[in-house]
Formats: C-alpha cells, sequence, structure tokens
C-alpha cells in the first residue's frame, strides 16, 4: 500500500490556507489605514514645526514671513526660499493619489498664515489641517479647505 496524499486532499488543504490567508489580508486592511494616517499627520506636523522655524529665520523666508505658498497638491517641495532645504524636504502622502495627497492654499502678501491639509482615510470625510493656527481636524463631506476655513479655522486673522 502506497503512503502518501490523495491530489483531492492537497486541493482541499490549499483551498483552506487560501482562505485563511484571505481573511488575515482584509483584517491588515483597517490597521494599515490607520498607520498611514499616523504618518499623515505626523508628516503634517513635522511641515508646521519646519514652516514655524522658517517663520522666525530671516535667510529662509525673510523675517516674521512663511514662505509664499500656492494653491494644490505637493506645491511645495522644500521648505525654503532658494530651492535647497534650509529646514525640511516636504514629504508625500504615503498613498500620494488625488483624493490623498498634501494641498496647500495660496497665501498672499505679506506671507502672514499658511493652510495645509489632507483627506485621513480611516474615517470617512475626516480632514486634518496645519497651519499658523495649529493642528486641527474636521469631519465632513464635499468639504475643501480654505484660508478662510482651515479645518474650521480662518488663518488669516
Amino acid at each position: 500500500m502506497r503512503k502518501g496524499f490523495t491530489l483531492i486532499e492537497l486541493l482541499v488543504v490549499i483551498a483552506i490556507i487560501g482562505m485563511l490567508a484571505s481573511i488575515v489580508l482584509v483584517s491588515l486592511r483597517p490597521a494599515r489605514q490607520k498607520a498611514r494616517d499616523a504618518r499623515r499627520e505626523s508628516d503634517l506636523r513635522q511641515i508646521s514645526t519646519a514652516m514655524e522655524m522658517c517663520y522666525d529665520d530671516e535667510s529662509c523666508a525673510g523675517f516674521e514671513r512663511y514662505i509664499a505658498t500656492s494653491a494644490g497638491a505637493n506645491t511645495v517641495s522644500t521648505i525654503d526660499t532658494d530651492g535647497s532645504p534650509l529646514y525640511l524636504t516636504v514629504p508625500k502622502d504615503p498613498l500620494d493619489k488625488s483624493t490623498h495627497q498634501y494641498k496647500w492654499t495660496a497665501n498672499a502678501s505679506p506671507y502672514q498664515y499658511y493652510c495645509l491639509y489632507t483627506q485621513l482615510e480611516s474615517v470617512a470625510n475626516k480632514w486634518v489641517c496645519v497651519s499658523n493656527k495649529g493642528l486641527r481636524t474636521k469631519i465632513a463631506s464635499g468639504y475643501t479647505p480654505s484660508n478662510t476655513d482651515c479645518c474650521g479655522v480662518d488663518v488669516t486673522k
């Protein structure tokens, strides 16, 4: 008599392993989203710190002013004025897709404010914004932060 497994027994074992693997991968999805959200908040805090350091450094953006920002995704690459990263090379969103990117509002002379924002993944319609007024979050559908509503704060005042 031969010892071993039949083809059907092997296929059943492979199917069971495949089902278990898919269950594990599906259960890891929320944890991955939360990890990316934590990185987003950390990145925005780091950018805010660099902006505040630049504000007080005359060789960065001029005395008591932030760097100029233009509206849109990934429009600021470094926190400085001459292209060499004096304080920070601005990181990109972990996914860097249209719904999840670090977006800036345009500021204007005398550059006394800024607003940077992104949408989080783990909570529907949750936004995190960092500005000269600090870090804030807001839950709203169909929302786009602006200088007069940077997650609930008017940064121009």
